[in-house]
């Protein structure tokens, strides 16, 4: 993988870049649609393509391992394979999800012991293990197994925690150069930043992730409940810190709001489930500002959901008609619904790219914050 730098935003940190990957080129600020489980809920590959126009979608290691699991993921030649996905793949170690899942796992130095969310079935997630799972799922970027610390969290622990994390970094990139791919084309490995809130872990994450000099590199345990502030303070004193040549990778944000501001301070590469899950609970991201499509308000406005996204959904269907559905419980509402909120996140970053290239976003930025949270 390698990564060219097109331009800086004279007034931002904000820059425009290309990725290229084995699997395609990525044109960056990018927003990449969430895959957990091999497929981004509610939409087929086609509508990623042609109407959402994704670049990249994202595979979680913890999930595709329990489940097609990694026989059924080999014999299909990988994720790419099994999934019809032509175009680049991003996997997550599962470090979040192992996170998520406090009541069941433990974490010591050999790795994570957890049990399985679908049979109670006992798994261990080492760092060796998760490079090599990651190796048969195929994805172009994989990322290092880490913890992702809680919001708020104890000092001594999250220093505790980023310590380990180190190590365990130490071991994904021996385990990683020590082994090839299996389907014939190369993989990369990002690390990942931590260090929850606190200003000199951060630096000192950022300093060692910086040292391992990765093809890109990613900043994780954010969004996790701090405030955006905080959040936005975090991503600046790493991005500082984190070359200028490699790609930076911000994982599970988040708002459109946060991914203009987080594009600002110098961050590449997104990814959330908030505009797919959003949309299944009836919230629409438009140009203008948030609709919730299930109030009454919408139901004789028979204006397209998005004129100015573009688009065949967005264009196409009415609010009147998709509120219909989500009244009476179809499931198109939910799949309309998906495309076009990915639709939004896709032209926003992609008019965030324009902007750098043009030199204009500051003044872009501060006008679309504004205009994309007021709720219409």
């Amino acid at each position: 993988m390698t990564f060219d730098l097109v331009a800086q935003d004279p007034q931002s940190k904000a820059r425009a870049g290309v990725v290229h990957t084995a699997h395609g080129a990525i044109q960056t600020p990018i927003f990449m649609p969430v895959g957990t489980a091999g497929t981004v809920k509610a939409v087929q590959q086609r509508d990623l393509k042609d109407d959402i126009k994704a670049q990249i979608i994202l595979g979680n290691t913890y999930h595709l391992y329990l489940r097609p699991g990694l026989d059924v993921l080999r014999q299909a030649g990988g994720l790419h394979k099994f999934n019809g996905w032509d175009r680049p793949i991003l996997t997550d170690s599962g470090g979040y999800q192992v996170y998520s899942l406090s009541g069941t796992r433990k974490i010591k130095e050999e790795g994570v012991k957890f049990r399985s969310h679908i049979d109670g079935s006992q798994h261990l997630f080492s760092p060796e293990g998760v490079m090599d799972i990651q190796r048969t799922i195929g994805a172009d970027i994989m990322m290092a197994f880490d913890e992702c610390t809680p919001w708020p969290c104890e000092y001594d622990y999250a220093a505790r925690s980023l310590d380990m994390t180190h190590r365990w970094l130490k071991r994904c990139i021996e385990r990683f150069d020590s082994t090839e791919g299996h389907y014939g084309y190369q993989q990369t490995l990002f690390p990942i930043v931590q260090g929850s809130t606190f200003k000199d872990l951060r630096v000192k994450s950022a300093e060692f992730v910086a040292e391992q000099q990765r093809e890109g590199n990613a900043i994780g345990g954010l969004s996790v409940g701090e405030p955006a502030e905080l959040m936005y303070e975090m991503t600046e004193l790493v991005c500082d810190i984190l070359p200028q040549d490699k790609p930076r990778y911000l994982m599970g944000v988040g708002t459109p709001a946060n991914i203009l501001e987080n594009i600002a301070l110098g961050v590449d590469m997104f990814d959330c489930v908030m505009p797919t899950r959003n949309a299944r609970n009836g919230m629409l991201f438009t140009t203008q500002g948030i609709i919730n499509i299930t109030n009454k308000k919408w139901a004789t406005d028979f204006e397209p959901i998005d004129r100015e996204l573009g688009g065949y959904v967005s264009t196409f269907y009415s609010r009147s008609y998709v509120r219909h559905l989500f009244q009476s419980q179809e499931m198109l509402g939910p799949q309309i619904a998906s495309i076009h909120n990915l639709s939004f996140y896709l032209w926003l970053v992609g008019q965030a790219r324009e902007r750098i290239l043009a030199g204009t976003f500051r003044e872009w930025k501060d006008k679309m914050v504004k205009q994309v949270m007021t709720r219409l």
